[in-house]
Protein backbone atom coordinates (compact mmCIF):
# COMPACT_ATOMS: atom_id res chain seq x y z
CA UNK A 1 0.00 0.00 0.00
CA UNK A 2 1.29 3.62 -0.90
CA UNK A 3 0.31 6.13 1.35
CA UNK A 4 0.45 9.50 0.07
CA UNK A 5 -0.57 12.96 0.92
CA UNK A 6 -1.22 16.24 -0.99
CA UNK A 7 -1.91 19.83 -0.11
CA UNK A 8 -3.53 22.25 -2.15
CA UNK A 9 -2.01 25.11 -3.31
CA UNK A 10 -4.97 27.18 -3.84
CA UNK A 11 -7.81 28.74 -1.54
CA UNK A 12 -10.30 28.65 -5.29
CA UNK A 13 -13.08 26.09 -4.06
CA UNK A 14 -13.47 25.26 -7.60
CA UNK A 15 -10.16 24.40 -8.42
CA UNK A 16 -9.34 22.71 -5.16
CA UNK A 17 -12.29 20.70 -6.05
CA UNK A 18 -11.13 19.88 -9.41
CA UNK A 19 -7.68 18.17 -8.14
CA UNK A 20 -9.83 16.61 -5.87
CA UNK A 21 -11.74 15.08 -8.95
CA UNK A 22 -8.69 14.55 -10.94
CA UNK A 23 -6.64 12.32 -7.74
CA UNK A 24 -9.95 10.01 -7.29
CA UNK A 25 -10.51 10.07 -11.38
CA UNK A 26 -6.21 9.14 -10.89
CA UNK A 27 -6.31 6.40 -8.47
CA UNK A 28 -4.19 3.10 -7.88
CA UNK A 29 -5.52 0.25 -6.68
CA UNK A 30 -2.63 0.02 -4.20
CA UNK A 31 -2.77 3.78 -2.50
CA UNK A 32 -4.42 5.44 0.12
CA UNK A 33 -4.17 9.62 -0.01
CA UNK A 34 -5.19 11.76 2.19
CA UNK A 35 -5.89 15.41 0.32
CA UNK A 36 -5.57 18.46 2.70
CA UNK A 37 -7.26 21.59 1.50
CA UNK A 38 -9.03 25.00 2.69
CA UNK A 39 -10.76 27.52 0.60
CA UNK A 40 -11.89 31.42 0.72
CA UNK A 41 -15.41 32.33 1.55
CA UNK A 42 -17.72 29.30 0.08
CA UNK A 43 -21.16 28.10 0.57
CA UNK A 44 -20.56 24.13 -0.68
CA UNK A 45 -23.68 21.62 -0.78
CA UNK A 46 -24.36 18.66 -1.45
CA UNK A 47 -24.76 17.10 -4.94
CA UNK A 48 -28.39 16.97 -5.23
CA UNK A 49 -29.40 20.48 -2.80
CA UNK A 50 -31.30 23.22 -4.30
CA UNK A 51 -28.69 26.29 -4.16
CA UNK A 52 -31.68 28.77 -3.58
CA UNK A 53 -33.40 26.56 -0.81
CA UNK A 54 -30.11 26.27 1.06
CA UNK A 55 -27.64 29.50 0.62
CA UNK A 56 -28.77 32.97 0.25
CA UNK A 57 -27.06 33.39 -2.86
CA UNK A 58 -27.58 36.88 -3.82
CA UNK A 59 -26.18 37.92 -0.26
CA UNK A 60 -23.20 35.70 -0.47
CA UNK A 61 -22.03 36.83 -4.25
CA UNK A 62 -22.58 40.15 -3.39
CA UNK A 63 -20.10 40.25 -0.47
CA UNK A 64 -17.56 37.84 -2.66
CA UNK A 65 -18.08 34.70 -1.90
CA UNK A 66 -18.97 31.66 -4.07
CA UNK A 67 -21.07 28.89 -4.84
CA UNK A 68 -19.99 25.30 -5.01
CA UNK A 69 -21.19 21.77 -5.53
CA UNK A 70 -19.57 18.55 -4.04
CA UNK A 71 -20.00 15.32 -6.13
CA UNK A 72 -21.30 13.81 -2.87
CA UNK A 73 -24.60 14.15 -1.08
CA UNK A 74 -25.13 15.42 1.98
CA UNK A 75 -25.70 18.83 3.53
CA UNK A 76 -24.65 22.73 2.91
CA UNK A 77 -21.40 24.15 4.91
CA UNK A 78 -19.73 27.28 4.62
CA UNK A 79 -16.55 27.35 4.43
CA UNK A 80 -13.39 30.30 5.03
CA UNK A 81 -10.03 29.44 5.84
CA UNK A 82 -10.43 29.44 9.16
CA UNK A 83 -12.04 25.65 8.50
CA UNK A 84 -9.80 23.18 7.02
CA UNK A 85 -11.01 20.61 4.33
CA UNK A 86 -10.00 16.54 4.10
CA UNK A 87 -10.23 13.89 1.35
CA UNK A 88 -9.45 10.14 2.08
CA UNK A 89 -9.26 7.90 -1.23
CA UNK A 90 -8.72 4.93 -1.29
CA UNK A 91 -9.83 1.44 -3.70
CA UNK A 92 -12.81 0.08 -1.73
CA UNK A 93 -10.22 -2.61 -0.52
CA UNK A 94 -8.67 0.03 1.46
CA UNK A 95 -11.62 1.97 2.12
CA UNK A 96 -12.31 2.29 5.98
CA UNK A 97 -14.47 4.74 6.82
CA UNK A 98 -14.11 3.87 10.83
CA UNK A 99 -10.13 3.73 10.41
CA UNK A 100 -10.26 7.69 8.69
CA UNK A 101 -12.35 9.08 11.22
CA UNK A 102 -10.36 7.53 13.89
CA UNK A 103 -7.58 9.17 12.00
CA UNK A 104 -9.41 12.27 12.07
CA UNK A 105 -10.52 11.90 15.66
CA UNK A 106 -7.09 10.70 17.31
CA UNK A 107 -5.70 14.06 15.35
CA UNK A 108 -8.27 16.77 16.87
CA UNK A 109 -7.91 14.51 20.57
CA UNK A 110 -4.13 15.35 20.67
CA UNK A 111 -5.11 18.91 21.74
CA UNK A 112 -7.45 17.24 24.49
CA UNK A 113 -10.60 18.78 23.97
CA UNK A 114 -12.39 15.34 24.21
CA UNK A 115 -14.15 15.01 20.54
CA UNK A 116 -16.29 12.42 19.85
CA UNK A 117 -18.15 10.40 17.19
CA UNK A 118 -21.94 11.69 16.80
CA UNK A 119 -24.77 11.14 14.39
CA UNK A 120 -24.32 9.83 10.77
CA UNK A 121 -21.61 11.21 10.06
CA UNK A 122 -20.38 14.24 12.94
CA UNK A 123 -17.39 15.21 14.86
CA UNK A 124 -18.57 17.42 18.14
CA UNK A 125 -17.29 18.42 21.45
CA UNK A 126 -20.12 18.99 23.86
CA UNK A 127 -22.49 18.30 21.96
CA UNK A 128 -21.67 21.14 19.20
CA UNK A 129 -20.35 20.33 15.63
CA UNK A 130 -17.08 20.74 14.33
CA UNK A 131 -17.10 18.30 11.46
CA UNK A 132 -19.21 16.92 9.02
CA UNK A 133 -18.52 14.08 6.75
CA UNK A 134 -19.97 12.97 2.67
CA UNK A 135 -18.84 10.16 0.53
CA UNK A 136 -18.69 9.35 -2.69
CA UNK A 137 -18.56 5.93 -4.47
CA UNK A 138 -17.30 5.34 -8.34
CA UNK A 139 -16.37 2.11 -9.57
CA UNK A 140 -13.94 0.57 -7.70
CA UNK A 141 -12.81 3.46 -6.16
CA UNK A 142 -14.19 5.30 -2.64
CA UNK A 143 -13.39 8.90 -1.22
CA UNK A 144 -14.58 10.49 1.96
CA UNK A 145 -13.94 14.25 2.58
CA UNK A 146 -14.90 16.12 5.13
CA UNK A 147 -14.75 19.38 6.90
CA UNK A 148 -13.05 20.71 10.49
CA UNK A 149 -14.44 24.23 11.85
CA UNK A 150 -11.16 25.62 13.41
CA UNK A 151 -11.33 29.64 13.60
CA UNK A 152 -14.53 30.08 10.92
CA UNK A 153 -16.41 32.90 10.89
CA UNK A 154 -19.34 31.84 12.52
CA UNK A 155 -21.52 34.76 12.08
CA UNK A 156 -21.20 34.63 8.31
CA UNK A 157 -21.89 30.94 8.55
CA UNK A 158 -25.29 31.89 10.02
CA UNK A 159 -26.16 34.50 7.58
CA UNK A 160 -25.74 32.56 4.00
CA UNK A 161 -27.00 29.65 5.12
CA UNK A 162 -30.88 28.82 5.07
CA UNK A 163 -31.53 25.75 7.05
CA UNK A 164 -35.26 24.63 7.38
CA UNK A 165 -36.70 25.25 10.59
CA UNK A 166 -37.61 21.57 10.72
CA UNK A 167 -33.91 20.64 10.43
CA UNK A 168 -32.74 22.97 13.26
CA UNK A 169 -35.23 21.39 15.25
CA UNK A 170 -34.11 17.76 14.80
CA UNK A 171 -30.71 18.76 16.28
CA UNK A 172 -32.99 20.35 19.33
CA UNK A 173 -31.67 23.63 18.63
CA UNK A 174 -32.89 27.17 17.98
CA UNK A 175 -30.38 27.82 15.33
CA UNK A 176 -27.64 26.71 12.54
CA UNK A 177 -25.28 28.92 14.84
CA UNK A 178 -26.26 27.47 18.27
CA UNK A 179 -25.12 23.56 16.96
CA UNK A 180 -21.48 24.13 15.61
CA UNK A 181 -18.62 25.28 17.34
CA UNK A 182 -14.79 26.57 16.12
CA UNK A 183 -11.95 24.15 18.01
CA UNK A 184 -9.69 27.52 18.68
CA UNK A 185 -11.97 28.21 21.16
CA UNK A 186 -11.91 25.29 22.99
CA UNK A 187 -7.86 25.47 23.49
CA UNK A 188 -4.92 28.00 22.85
CA UNK A 189 -2.65 26.65 20.08
CA UNK A 190 -5.34 25.17 18.43
CA UNK A 191 -4.75 26.59 14.59
CA UNK A 192 -4.68 25.28 10.48
CA UNK A 193 -1.73 24.89 10.90
CA UNK A 194 -1.19 22.69 14.15
CA UNK A 195 -3.95 20.86 12.99
CA UNK A 196 -2.44 20.34 9.78
CA UNK A 197 0.22 18.78 11.39
CA UNK A 198 -1.61 16.13 13.95
CA UNK A 199 -3.16 15.04 11.08
CA UNK A 200 -0.11 14.16 9.36
CA UNK A 201 1.30 12.45 12.40
CA UNK A 202 -2.20 11.11 12.52
CA UNK A 203 -2.22 9.58 8.92
CA UNK A 204 0.90 8.46 9.49
CA UNK A 205 0.46 6.29 12.71
CA UNK A 206 -2.84 4.64 11.28
CA UNK A 207 -1.31 3.91 7.84
CA UNK A 208 2.02 2.99 8.27
CA UNK A 209 4.51 5.32 8.48
CA UNK A 210 6.61 7.14 5.53
CA UNK A 211 4.30 9.36 3.87
CA UNK A 212 4.86 10.00 0.10
CA UNK A 213 4.11 13.89 -0.39
CA UNK A 214 2.71 14.15 -4.07
CA UNK A 215 2.55 17.68 -5.98
CA UNK A 216 0.33 18.84 -8.53
CA UNK A 217 1.44 19.54 -11.44
CA UNK A 218 -0.19 22.91 -12.85
CA UNK A 219 -0.20 22.57 -16.05
CA UNK A 220 -2.28 19.82 -15.97
CA UNK A 221 -4.89 20.00 -18.70
CA UNK A 222 -7.52 17.48 -17.00
CA UNK A 223 -7.46 19.70 -14.18
CA UNK A 224 -8.19 22.82 -16.43
CA UNK A 225 -11.26 20.75 -17.84
CA UNK A 226 -12.39 19.44 -14.51
CA UNK A 227 -12.33 23.50 -12.84
CA UNK A 228 -14.19 24.83 -16.00
CA UNK A 229 -16.97 22.01 -14.98
CA UNK A 230 -17.01 23.05 -11.22
CA UNK A 231 -16.73 26.79 -11.67
CA UNK A 232 -19.71 26.23 -14.41
CA UNK A 233 -23.23 27.86 -13.67
CA UNK A 234 -24.82 24.54 -14.64
CA UNK A 235 -22.91 22.18 -12.27
CA UNK A 236 -23.53 25.23 -9.42
CA UNK A 237 -26.69 26.15 -9.48
CA UNK A 238 -28.27 23.78 -11.96
CA UNK A 239 -31.81 24.41 -14.09
CA UNK A 240 -34.65 25.40 -11.84
CA UNK A 241 -37.75 24.47 -14.31
CA UNK A 242 -41.42 24.93 -13.18
CA UNK A 243 -43.15 21.57 -11.39
CA UNK A 244 -46.68 21.24 -11.50
CA UNK A 245 -46.73 18.98 -7.94
CA UNK A 246 -44.03 19.24 -5.34
CA UNK A 247 -43.96 17.06 -2.08
CA UNK A 248 -41.09 17.58 0.82
CA UNK A 249 -40.25 15.96 4.17
CA UNK A 250 -37.51 15.44 6.74
CA UNK A 251 -36.94 11.32 7.81
CA UNK A 252 -33.73 11.31 10.05
CA UNK A 253 -31.44 10.40 7.17
CA UNK A 254 -32.27 13.51 5.53
CA UNK A 255 -34.52 15.28 3.45
CA UNK A 256 -36.47 14.82 0.53
CA UNK A 257 -38.18 17.30 -1.88
CA UNK A 258 -39.93 15.68 -5.01
CA UNK A 259 -40.92 18.11 -7.77
CA UNK A 260 -43.00 16.29 -10.82
CA UNK A 261 -43.34 17.69 -14.11
CA UNK A 262 -47.04 16.22 -15.19
CA UNK A 263 -47.88 15.62 -18.62
CA UNK A 264 -51.41 13.72 -20.12
CA UNK A 265 -51.22 11.66 -16.98
CA UNK A 266 -47.60 10.94 -17.01
CA UNK A 267 -44.48 12.04 -14.59
CA UNK A 268 -42.55 13.47 -17.37
CA UNK A 269 -39.86 14.88 -15.57
CA UNK A 270 -38.75 14.28 -11.58
CA UNK A 271 -36.17 16.12 -9.62
CA UNK A 272 -35.08 15.36 -6.15
CA UNK A 273 -33.43 17.42 -4.00
CA UNK A 274 -31.85 16.03 -1.03
CA UNK A 275 -29.60 16.15 1.74
CA UNK A 276 -28.97 12.54 1.79
CA UNK A 277 -26.02 11.26 2.00
CA UNK A 278 -26.59 7.93 0.51
CA UNK A 279 -26.69 9.65 -3.81
CA UNK A 280 -27.24 6.18 -4.91
CA UNK A 281 -30.77 6.17 -3.79
CA UNK A 282 -31.77 9.64 -5.01
CA UNK A 283 -30.47 8.34 -8.34
CA UNK A 284 -32.78 5.21 -8.20
CA UNK A 285 -35.83 7.11 -7.19
CA UNK A 286 -35.86 9.56 -9.80
CA UNK A 287 -34.84 6.98 -12.55
CA UNK A 288 -37.59 5.01 -11.30
CA UNK A 289 -40.24 7.55 -10.82
CA UNK A 290 -39.94 8.71 -14.67
CA UNK A 291 -42.40 8.34 -17.08
CA UNK A 292 -44.42 6.39 -14.05
CA UNK A 293 -48.11 7.13 -14.94
CA UNK A 294 -48.84 9.72 -12.11
CA UNK A 295 -51.18 7.41 -9.77
CA UNK A 296 -50.92 6.21 -6.12
CA UNK A 297 -51.00 2.05 -7.21
CA UNK A 298 -48.25 3.05 -10.30
CA UNK A 299 -45.42 4.88 -8.31
CA UNK A 300 -45.98 2.62 -4.58
CA UNK A 301 -45.24 -0.13 -6.81
CA UNK A 302 -42.27 0.74 -8.32
CA UNK A 303 -41.11 1.73 -4.91
CA UNK A 304 -41.39 -1.01 -3.70
CA UNK A 305 -38.85 -2.53 -5.71
CA UNK A 306 -36.26 -0.34 -4.85
CA UNK A 307 -36.94 -1.45 -1.38
CA UNK A 308 -35.43 -4.94 -1.79
CA UNK A 309 -32.31 -3.57 -3.06
CA UNK A 310 -29.57 -5.00 -0.33
CA UNK A 311 -29.10 -1.25 2.18
CA UNK A 312 -32.09 0.35 1.02
CA UNK A 313 -34.35 -1.50 3.12
CA UNK A 314 -35.61 1.21 5.55
CA UNK A 315 -35.12 4.07 3.77
CA UNK A 316 -37.09 3.13 1.03
CA UNK A 317 -40.13 1.74 3.16
CA UNK A 318 -39.66 5.14 4.85
CA UNK A 319 -40.51 6.66 1.42
CA UNK A 320 -42.97 4.32 0.73
CA UNK A 321 -45.23 5.40 3.89
CA UNK A 322 -44.76 8.74 2.77
CA UNK A 323 -46.12 8.43 -0.50
CA UNK A 324 -48.55 6.48 0.35
CA UNK A 325 -50.35 9.01 2.57
CA UNK A 326 -49.97 11.79 0.21
CA UNK A 327 -50.40 11.06 -2.99
CA UNK A 328 -54.41 10.57 -4.32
Amino acid sequence: MRARIVHATSHDPWYDMAVEEYLFQHLAKDEVILYLWQIEDTVMIGKYQNAWMECRCDLLEREGGRLARRTSGGGAVFQDLGNLNFTFMADRDLYDVDKQLQTVLQAINRFGVGAQFSGRNDLTVDGKKFSGSAFHLQGQSALHHGTLLIDSDLDRLARYLQVSREKIASKGVDSVRARVINLSGLKAGITASTVIRSLEESYSFFYGGYLEHYEIDPTNGEIDELYRKHASWEWRYGETPEFDISYRHRFVWGEIDLQFSIEDGRIADVVIYSDALDCDLIESLAATLKALPFRRDAILREIEQIAAIDGKRTPVEEIYRWLDCKLI
